[in-house]
């Protein structure tokens, strides 16, 4: 056979196997990094996310990998080898903590991360242990003001939930408000239902609002802009008069930079059909979220500058920085 028969049929043996790879993806289960420990919104989200991906996509296992206000786990995404069988589950905390909060991060979230499609719009709650006699926020920061002994608790330094205990320290001139950092929202939440610390910075989910419902927390106030479905008693910040503690975070999936464009469209579209389905809404929606309809990845990457333009002038005034 003449060289320039062989080198065609070689090229061509050569790219079979990657297009066939392509098309069967995944042929083995697919890794989702959930940046923080069981109990707290990112598994809220990320458990029926992946539950919803066995018949549409194949088998995702849930890594829960959690340090450094989801720095962590975010990093191992961005460094994974990026052949789609290795997902993130982040949003605006692992953007906003490693741009605005980092002088050494841990990866480049612009650059290392792809963005997929979003999933759920997540909001924090402003709680207090019972025994505490507030019941607004007006009456906490009143309570605060004379007790310089009080303490927060919060996911972790360089969280959304501690940029907005520091906001609302900011905002409501409580500068000796103490902020205790957690490893995730599991540890948190079991020391503020038993009394260990007091008041708390925590993410919405359903046991937050069922924790409220039973009397075990006192939830005074949520970050949307409206009363949640969920939990149409507990008002809003701006409500209590504190508006600009409304801050949404997106979360959704993301993807090591250089993952093949088909993978990520794969991913997007089987996000999109799972976000679409009824049961799954509901899910959120009870949880105290808000799905994110029709997204990809132009979509969602837009959302996250979004939240670094926002959070971006927050930071710089209250001089924050985690390293």
């Amino acid at each position: 056979m003449q060289r320039r028969h062989v080198l065609p049929l070689l090229a061509a043996t050569l790219a079979a196997p990657c297009g066939a790879f392509a098309q069967a993806y995944p042929v083995r289960p697919v890794r989702l990094i959930v940046p923080f420990p069981p109990g707290g919104v990112y598994d809220s989200i990320g458990r029926p996310w992946a539950d919803s991906m066995k018949r549409i996509l194949g088998t995702v296992e849930i890594e829960n990998l959690g340090g450094g206000g989801g720095s962590v786990g975010a990093a191992a995404a961005a460094h994974a080898r990026p052949d789609g069988y290795t997902l993130l589950l982040g949003g605006t905390l692992t953007h906003v903590n490693e741009m605005l909060l980092k002088a050494k991060p841990l990866y480049d979230a612009a650059k290392d991360l792809e963005p997929v499609a979003g999933v759920a719009v997540s909001y924090l709650a402003i709680a207090v242990h019972p025994t505490l006699p507030v019941r607004t926020l007006p009456e906490l920061v009143d309570y605060a003001k004379n007790r310089p002994e009080l303490a927060y608790a919060h996911v972790g330094i360089g969280s959304s939930n501690h940029l907005t205990g520091e906001l609302f320290k900011s905002m409501a001139t409580l500068p000796r408000l103490v902020d205790v950092p957690y490893r995730g929202a599991g540890p948190a939440l079991a020391d503020m239902v038993s009394g260990q610390v007091l008041v708390g910075i925590a993410g919405v989910t359903g046991n937050v609002l069922e924790f409220h419902r039973t009397g075990k927390l006192r939830v005074l106030a949520v970050t949307s802009s409206q009363r949640l479905a969920a939990a149409p008693d507990i008002p809003t910040v701006a409500e209590m008069g504190y508006a600009g503690l409304a801050a949404p975070g997106a979360l959704g999936i993301l993807a090591p930079a250089g993952t093949p464009k088909d993978i990520i469209d794969r991913v997007a579209s089987a996000t999109r059909s799972a976000v679409a389905e009824p049961a799954f809404q509901k899910r959120l929606v009870d949880g105290g979220f808000e799905p994110m309809l029709d997204s990809g990845p132009d979509e969602f990457r837009k959302v996250l500058a979004a939240a670094v333009t926002l959070w971006s002038p927050v930071v710089k005034r209250l001089a924050l920085k985690i390293d």
